[in-house]
C-alpha cells in the first residue's frame, strides 16, 4: 500500500510545542488574554494577534521548535515495520508553503532522526490532490479539514487527533487514531483483509 505521512503533529510532536511557544509568546510577549477559539487550528485562528504579531512569531518560533521537536512515541518502530511490510511511505506536507526555511528544518530533522521516505512531497497546498494523483492508499494528517476534504474523495484517512483538536465523525474512508501502535493495528488489519 501508499502511506501518506504529514510531518507536524504525526511525525513530530511540534503541535504541542507550538502551542506551548503559543501560550508564552500570547503571555510574555504580548501581555494578551490568551486562546480565544479553541476550535483553531493555527495560531492565528486560535488567538486575537495582528498579522504583524504573528509574522513575528513564526519567524522567532518555526524553526526553533522544529530543532527541539521529538518523535512522536512509537514512530520510528511503525515506521520500520511498515517498510519490513512493503508499504510504500510517502511525506506530503505544507511545511515549506509559508515560511522560509521550514522544508529545510524538516529535512534536517528527518535526516538526525534517520527516517527515509520512498517519496517527498514539500509545500503541499492541495493534499487530496497529491494523495489522487500518487494513488495514496491510506493518508495520516492531524488536520480536522484536511482529513474530511481527502477521505471525500474516498481515500483512506487517519486522523491523528490530539485531544484538543475537533472530533470527526467516523466513517468507512474515515478513522480517528491517537498513537502510532493504533496506525499500525489499523493498517496491518487491512492489510490482512484484502489478502
Amino acid at each position: 500500500m501508499k502511506i501518506g505521512i504529514d510531518i507536524d503533529g504525526v511525525i513530530l510532536n511540534s503541535e504541542n510545542l507550538f502551542r506551548v511557544k503559543s501560550e508564552l509568546y500570547d503571555l510574555l510577549e504580548l501581555h494578551k488574554k490568551g486562546v480565544i477559539n479553541k476550535k483553531g487550528f493555527l495560531d492565528c485562528e486560535r488567538y486575537d494577534w495582528t498579522n504583524e504579531e504573528l509574522d513575528n512569531f513564526r519567524i522567532k518560533y518555526f524553526i526553533q521548535v522544529t530543532k527541539e521537536s521529538n518523535l512522536m512515541p512509537g514512530v520510528k518502530e511503525v515506521l520500520e515495520l511498515l517498510k519490513n511490510d512493503g508499504h510504500e511511505l510517502i511525506i506530503i506536507t505544507a511545511r515549506g508553503l509559508t515560511i522560509k526555511g521550514m522544508k529545510e528544518a524538516g529535512e534536517e530533522k528527518l535526516n538526525i532522526c534517520k527516517l527515509k521516505f520512498d517519496r517527498y512531497y514539500w509545500a503541499v497546498e492541495n493534499k487530496a490532490k497529491v494523495c489522487e494523483n500518487e494513488k495514496v492508499d491510506i493518508m495520516i494528517d492531524d488536520k480536522a479539514s484536511i482529513c474530511k476534504e481527502i477521505s471525500q474523495n474516498k481515500i483512506k484517512t487517519l486522523y491523528f487527533r490530539d485531544v484538543n483538536r475537533e472530533k470527526l465523525e467516523e466513517n468507512e474512508y474515515l478513522k480517528e487514531v491517537n498513537n502510532w501502535g493504533e496506525i499500525y493495528r489499523y493498517i496491518y488489519n487491512l492489510n490482512m483483509e484484502e489478502k
